[in-house]
């Protein structure tokens, strides 16, 4: 039998994953990964919750150049990029619509209040992500409003070293450009990192650059980050954290919103993001976490062209946010309490100027004070200044049934309040509508998980129902004046979805030995059910997966590396389709070379709107750490 350290220890080589380096071994000990949920700090072994995590490791070995990408390998996750090398993308979670997922960097939401489709515009390179922290069902009790289907958080790396990171690459699909008379389609990036520690302080600057012409006609894109981060930590009791990002993304947007009419649109997207936040342990049991930050973007559209003014469109947002937790521990439960507040406005052309405000508070607790069992539950206030006041209870149970086995049950509720799109657009093809009300759900969830020194898996189902669902619908046909019926959203009442996810993820051979194998399967089913009215055509409620699998495969032998990454997706409203991506590496001592092939089997296929995404495409990169 095993003592509770032994397990652990084992428990932490099973949640490992490949590295990217051959001759380092797995660094990241998932089950002492605390889950950054801005209270109650809770390990990952110990959730309750249905949380997936992609690891730094992960994200160093996967074919995938983008956030976007690497998204597309985690369970449950459905993207719909509109444009490919992470132009953009609409992320949502088992079912739920783009709108109710909320993005957050470092714990703080970073959800665009004008339109979701800008969510993803992070300032953040790849090399400068630590780990992604996917958490699936309503996560309002912890992160407030539009956190209705579930939430991801991208952390950054801790800098722990100096360290000089510098990575390039570039590929082509080989195939003829469309927009000039000889030249191959392309694509190409580069990723500066530079960090710096000395104890009390560290600093770590990320830059990134990525620029394509493109898959096809109009869809070339140019894309420069920015990313700091630095941390003061006079003594173990204080510490005092700030960074700030800058993304630039531009790109042709042919099919995007309005095909085929919209073949020369073009579209840019700038976006920075700043924020400081500290953290005092005033006493053995009571810490306190004060933080600031601003979220301010700007979307030019040109729906002809960029050379001339009609059909152009300017949108200036910005979110202030404040707020502060605490954590206090007792010997028979831990608490946690908070209060935030959050402050809208946009300027538009094609929506006008409106400002709105939230304020939110929780209060939660949990407790392993009962054998075998650990409670964890609370509930979040919240108040708009549009939509009033809204609570969301919650509750997460963990029983353990063996050292292996764990049966977990989790329970809450959700809301997601309308985008400033949603009310008040006024363009010819989309017409907002003031008179939405939020969107309220509930969700009930159960599972098993079950863990040992080589396997981790886990099977769950669950339930989710939401009230006054918003969908963009018209009809068919013309007005009376002879243009075309615009879109228009409203509340169309109930939208249900039953899910069932598994997961399997096994370690063939011992983690020490030289030839060392991973590999990981998933699948997800869901079952919605939308009623839409006879005659009306709906633009978001049918478009989500109804089957989704992964397998990943890895094997690394001293310096060889080998990955392959495989998903099928069917989606209600498109075909299936099966894509498989390859990556090779090898390790020269500080220089790792890597060789890519995307969609190998060159299928077509397309994720959202009229967007073709590409076929087969080559890439080749090169990465190298010096330490100073």
């Amino acid at each position: 039998m095993l003592n509770k350290k032994t397990a652990l220890t084992k428990l932490a080589i099973v949640l490992t994953v490949g590295t990217s380096y051959a001759q380092v071994k797995d660094t990241t000990a998932l089950n002492e990964v605390i889950i950054n949920q801005n209270r109650l700090q809770i390990p990952f072994s110990k959730q309750s919750k249905n949380i997936q995590i992609l690891t730094q490791e992960d994200i160093q070995r996967l074919p995938n150049r983008s956030i976007n990408e690497l998204l597309t390998n985690i369970p449950g996750v459905d993207v719909r990029q509109r444009g490919p090398f992470g132009s953009q993308a609409d992320i949502s979670i088992d079912g739920g619509s783009f709108e109710q997922t909320a993005i957050l960097l470092n714990g703080v939401k970073i959800t665009d209040p004008q339109s979701a489709h800008h969510n993803m515009n992070l300032p953040v390179p790849v090399e400068a992500i630590e780990r992604i922290e996917i958490i699936r069902g309503p996560a309002s009790r912890i992160y407030g409003i539009n956190a209705l289907t579930g939430a991801i958080n991208i952390v950054t790396k801790k800098v722990e070293s100096n360290l000089i990171t510098a990575q390039v690459y570039g590929g082509s699909s080989f195939k003829d450009n469309e927009q000039s008379s000889s030249g191959k389609y392309y694509g190409k990036g580069a990723q500066l990192a530079a960090q710096f520690n000395n104890g009390r302080t560290s600093h770590g600057l990320y830059l990134g650059h990525e620029d394509s012409n493109g898959q096809r006609y109009n869809t070339a894109s140019n894309n420069n980050k920015l990313y700091y981060d630095g941390t003061y930590q006079p003594d173990e009791s204080n510490q005092i954290k700030a960074n700030f990002g800058y993304v630039d993304n531009q790109f042709g947007a042919n099919g995007y919103y309005a095909a085929p009419t919209d073949k020369e649109a073009y579209e840019q997207v700038k976006t920075a993001f700043s924020s400081i936040q500290s953290k005092h342990q005033l006493s053995p049991a009571f810490s306190i976490s004060p933080r600031l930050s601003n979220r301010y973007n700007e979307d030019e559209y040109w729906y002809l062209g960029r050379e001339t003014t009609k059909g152009r469109s300017k949108h200036y947002s910005n979110v202030f946010g404040a707020e502060v937790n605490a954590a206090l521990e007792k010997h028979y439960a831990t608490f946690g309490i908070g209060l935030e507040s959050r402050f809208e406005r946009i300027n538009s052309t094609a929506i006008g100027s409106h400002n709105r405000e939230n304020y939110g508070g929780y209060l939660e607790f949990k407790t392993e004070t009962i054998a075998k069992l650990m409670i964890n539950a609370g509930a979040y206030v919240n108040y708009n200044s549009k939509f009033g006041w809204q609570v969301f209870p919650g509750l997460d149970l963990g029983y353990t049934i063996t050292e292996r086995w764990k049966f977990v049950f989790s329970a809450g509720s959700a809301q997601r309040i309308p985008s400033f799109t949603d009310l008040y657009t006024n363009q010819t093809a989309n017409i907002g509508n003031p008179d939405l009300t939020s969107e309220n759900a509930y969700q009930i969830e159960g599972g098993i998980k079950y863990l040992s020194n080589r396997i981790v898996a886990q099977a769950s189902y669950f339930h989710r129902n939401i009230n006054d669902f918003i969908d963009w619908q018209k009809t068919d046909g013309a007005t009376a004046e002879g243009t075309v019926v615009p879109w228009k959203p409203s509340n169309i009442g109930q939208n249900t979805v039953d899910g069932f996810n598994t997961s399997f993820r096994y370690q063939l051979s011992d983690p020490s030995a030289d030839t060392r194998y991973y590999t990981t399967v998933s699948y997800n089913y869901l079952n919605p059910k939308v009623k839409i009215e006879d005659g009306l055509r709906s633009k978001y409620a049918i478009e989500n997966l109804r089957h989704q699998v992964i397998f990943n495969f890895t094997v690394n032998h001293k310096n060889w590396m080998l990955t392959t990454a495989n998903r099928f997706n069917e989606r209600i409203s498109y075909k299936n389709y099966f894509i498989a991506d390859l990556r090779v590496s090898y390790q020269f001592a500080d220089l790792l070379v890597f060789a890519d092939i995307q969609n190998i089997f060159d299928k077509s296929y397309i994720e959202a709107a009229a967007v073709p995404m590409p076929g087969r495409w080559f890439n080749l990169g090169a990465k190298y750490k010096f330490k100073y």
